[in-house]
């Protein structure tokens, strides 16, 4: 991955390269201390990924991915910040993952693997499409407060008893939409594999059928297998074949 490193403090510049160097993940193709030097720099250098600091001189982080945002082929964002307030504007922006400093080295990894997923061709036509969708971001309110989940990060909807559920690779979430209007909303993204089930189409990893003739739905990080109707089998390979399965 072509990485360009985003901060004004020299010092953050140095110790993000230096990570990067002990990780053996990627080439920095270069640096900039402001978003309006990354503007110059990304269409010079074609980064795929950005570890981007938030508050800058001159031109901020989320002021930078929003001129960003009319790119056809616009890098991977990962920022990277003191302050953990933004938080919420930087997933809404799109982000890949959203990194407190001093950063850590095993949080850098998990944020670039992400990246990775996110440069692959087949999340890019994904993500073309996914411009055009209402909502980034699902909530609902639990014990430990407000929690927010990327739908880039969800595997599947599952409809049960008046909720349905979001299951996403650190757990699940129950929210009050109902499957119909998630299907309208989300449905460039998302497949209808079951009248109760919406499985995301970038995470897909087989269709399988099993000795009696049903078939099963595999997705990425999600252990059990999922039904997929009779009456549905039919749009669901339709739907496949223009995907390559992992």
């Amino acid at each position: 991955m072509r990485i360009l490193i985003v901060d004004d403090e020299p010092l953050a510049r140095s110790r993000l390269r230096a990570q990067l160097a002990e990780l053996g993940v990627g080439e920095v193709v270069g640096e900039a201390g402001d978003g309006a030097d990354a503007l110059a720099k990304i269409a010079a250098l074609a980064p795929e990924v950005l570890l981007l600091d938030i508050r800058m001189p001159v031109m901020d982080g989320l002021e930078l991915v929003r001129h960003l945002a009319g790119l056809p082929q616009r890098p991977a964002i990962i920022f990277t910040t003191a302050h953990d307030e933004h938080a919420l504007a930087a997933f809404e922006a799109n982000a890949i993952d959203y990194l407190l400093k001093p950063v850590r080295a095993s949080r850098l990894r998990e944020a670039l693997d992400r990246a990775a997923l996110f440069n692959t061709a087949r999340w890019r036509a994904l993500d073309a499409v996914g411009d055009a969708v209402a909502r980034t971001h699902l909530s609902a309110l639990s014990k430990g407060g407000l929690r927010v989940v990327s739908v880039r990060e969800v595997r599947y909807f599952q409809a049960d008893q008046g909720y349905v559920a979001v299951r996403y690779p650190e757990g699940e979430l129950l929210i009050e939409d109902s499957l119909r209007v998630l299907e309208q909303e989300f449905g460039s993204l998302f497949l209808r594999i079951h009248r109760n089930t919406l499985a995301a189409l970038a995470w897909i990893t087989a269709l399988e059928r099993d000795a009696g003739g049903n078939h099963f739905i595999r997705v990425r990080d999600v252990p059990d297998s999922l039904p997929v109707s009779r009456r549905l089998l039919g749009e669901v390979r339709r739907r496949l074949r223009h995907l390559v399965l992992p």
